[in-house]
This record gives C-alpha cells, structure tokens and sequence, in this order.
C-alpha cells in the first residue's frame, strides 16, 4: 500500500519509512514561522522555558505583517518583540519596513519555503505553502515556542481527500472561485483535520498564484493541510529562488484516500460566499442585489501580481462607484514595484482606488479598511465570519479579483460581464 505525498512528507521529517493516517509522530521541522500578533507571545514563551538560542537562526522566520506599519502603541510594542527578539538571536530572515510583506506571500517569493518541506507557522493560513508540495499548517503560539526551541514539532498524521479538477475554467474563473466552490460544496467542516490534495487537469494547467490560493482556504474546510503535487509549474516558481536545496514527493498511485472527489469545472462560474462562513457560497448569477460599501482587493489569498493584473484588466478606463471605497494593497514590495513598473497603479488611482503599502490591514480587521456597522464589504481575502472587518453588524462576502473589482464599479456585486 502506497503513501500520499502528504503521508510521504511526514515519514521523511519523522524518520520513518512509512505513516499511516492516525499516527502520531515528532517530526522535524523545515521551518517555524510567527508573525507580529502569534510570535510575541511565543517569545515570552521561549524566554519562560529558559531557552537561550534558537534551534537554528537560518529556520525561524519572523514577518511583523499583521499591524504594521504600526497602527497604535500596542501593535508598536508587538512589532518591538519581534525586533528585539531576531536582533537577540541573531535571526537570517526577519523581514520590517520596506522589505515586509504579507507573510504567506512573501515566504514563497523570496524561496524561503520549498517542496517537501514541513512548514509550521503561528497562523492558519500557514497551509498556503501546500501550493508549492510543501506540508505545511497552522499551530499555536506555545507550540511555536516549542518548536523554536526543539525544531520539532508533534502532529498526527492526517487522512487524505483527493480532489480532482477536471474540465475547462470559463472567463473570470479562477482558483479562488474553485476552493470557494469546494468549500461550498464540503462545508467549513468538511475536511476536518483532513489533508486536503487538489489534483486534476486543471490543477495542473494553473499557475502558482491559483495553486497557493487555492491551499491557503484549505483550513476554511476545517483542513490540517492543502497540498498540491510539484509539477514543471513548480519548478519553474521555485529553482530561481529557492536559497537551498529541496526534494519533490508525489502520491504513489496505489495510496489510500478517505474521499475521492471529483468536480467538472466547465459547469462553475465565479464564486461569491455570503456572510458568515465560506461555506455560503453562490455563483455570480445567483447574488442579487447587493449593495457595497467598500471592496478589497489584496491579503495573503489574493494580493499577488496576477490578482493586481486581473484586477486593473477589469478596472482599466472606469472608475468605482460613487460612495464605494476602492482600496488596493499588494501583498510584498515586489508585487507593489511591479504593478508600480506595469502601469497598474495608474489604472487603479484612476478609478479611485486607493493604494496601500503591503500589510494584512483588513483582512481580520486590523486598520486600513475597517467597516462601519451596517456597511457591507466584497473582499479577496479568505474569512467572512461576524465582526471579521469591523462592527459585528457589518458584512463581507468573498470573491476573486476580478468580481471585486467589477463590483467596486458597478456599486454593488456583480460580473466583469456587467460591464
């Protein structure tokens, strides 16, 4: 009986030949990742245990991304402990000011996470790095203690869903619209501490922004992990940055899944998942009359280059709508110099949008976008529970880039085919 790449990845990291689901193993660890709301804690963490130097200074990796540039004295203080802290052990990746972005985004770009790696990191969305065939997921701040201090990290070994995408995506739909889907079709529960491995002929025809889309909503299906095989994609993404070495792990053709689950795309159209839960999904057709407030375009889901592309295509020559604020952040400073450099940021002033510098910010209502009570919020981003981007009595719905911008034009949401 074969492995799944994700039983593979775990084996390899534990010293094992073989896992099965439900084994608990020690594992070790590629690399531990906090950012400035998790890692301040972990560091008092750290600092109680009596623990003077981190496992490896080249492996745990501090991005203060959440609240910064700092919003207020307590975000300020927060961004301080990750500073004292990388400058005390002497950290290789600590990345502030211009050179931060939003973490799940940046990790990938600058190839500091890299297939077969096993990938722990003191947020939920750390399973983004599924994108790349890494194993990689969200823990808490004192396993992330531990983990700084070990580079090891406790886990169960999870079952498997195969997901396998088949068919032709139709104009405006992308991965985003392809999770959604899936989410709305499996429910917030549906893949509960589950690996979640997204295959097909469809998979395989998407680029690295999709893929890593598509992995980071994993845990909105109650996912330990989303992971896809490399491929030649991979390679492509992955060799000119890569700042060490890696090794590629595919299934084997006689592993074990839970589910098999199979989706024929040709029949999706582009997602929107209704507050509160990313299970609430419709397509386009079905929204109605849904009047905004605000759009987001931009977080750790959405806020690469080719999310800013799809958004100016559908944004070029129109403006938003009168009464809808437009707000734009790319995710790292290379996708902010690049939509500089491509005459992006031209199309989107021009349509009123305003420009932020790479942070989380609204996302999990932080600052730069927070919503008022009774306003309503069509975003990039990957949660719509209650209060996530502001007032408790305010909405967001979820949808890719090009709805989001197609929206802030037409005043409420709707399809780039409305214009």
């Amino acid at each position: 009986m074969g492995m799944t790449i994700t039983e593979k990845i775990l084996a390899a990291r534990a010293g094992q030949e073989k896992v099965v689901p439900g084994d608990l193993i020690n594992a070790d660890v590629d690399i531990a990742l906090g950012n400035d709301i998790t890692a301040p804690i972990a560091i008092r963490q750290f600092r109680e245990s009596g623990a003077e130097k981190v496992f490896d200074k080249d492996r745990v990796i501090l991005v203060p991304d959440h609240f910064v540039p700092n919003k207020d004295i307590a975000s300020a203080m927060q961004a301080k402990e990750l500073r004292d802290f990388a400058k005390e052990q002497e950290l290789t990746w600590f990345f502030d000011a211009g050179e931060m972005g939003v973490e799940h985004s940046l990790l990938p770009e600058k190839g500091l996470v890299l297939p077969g790696d096993l990938v722990i990191g003191a947020d939920s969305h750390t399973c983004t790095y599924g994108g790349l065939g890494a194993f990689s997921t969200g823990i808490g701040s004192t396993d992330l203690a531990a983990a700084m201090i070990r580079g090891k990290v406790w886990l169960k070994v999870p079952e498997s869903i195969r997901f396998v995408y088949k068919g032709t995506l139709s104009p405006w739909v992308e991965g985003k619209d392809l999770i959604l889907y899936t989410i709305g079709d499996i429910g917030v529960d549906g893949a509960l501490y589950m690996a979640m491995e997204f295959t097909g002929p469809v998979i395989e025809q998407m680029g690295m922004a999709g893929r890593l889309t598509m992995a980071n909503m994993a845990i909105e299906a109650g996912g330990k992990n989303g992971i896809i095989a490399p491929d030649a994609e991979t390679e492509s993404y992955v060799s000119p940055r890569a700042v060490r070495p890696y090794k590629n792990y595919r299934s084997d053709e006689d592993a074990v899944y839970a589910k098999v689950i199979e989706y024929d795309v040709s029949n999706i159209e582009a997602q929107v998942a209704f507050p509160h839960l990313p299970e609430n999904t419709r397509g386009i057709s079905e929204v109605g009359e849904i009047i905004i407030d605000q759009a987001v375009i931009g977080s750790c889901t959405n806020g690469r280059i080719e999310d800013m592309r799809s958004a100016a295509a559908v944004l070029k020559g129109k403006k938003a709508a009168k009464g809808v604020r437009l707000i734009i952040i790319p995710s790292t400073p290379c996708v902010y110099n690049t939509a500089l450099k491509e005459g992006l940021f031209e199309i989107f002033t021009q349509a009123g949008a305003i420009i932020s510098p790479p942070t989380c910010g609204p996302c999990l209502g932080g600052y730069m976008g927070i919503l008022a009570k009774g306003e309503r919020a069509v975003a990039t981003t990957n949660r719509n529970f209650v209060g996530r981007m502001g007032h408790p009595e305010s909405e967001v719905y979820l949808s890719n880039p090009a709805v989001a911008a197609a929206s802030a034009v037409l005043g409420k949401i709707g399809s780039p085919d409305e214009l």
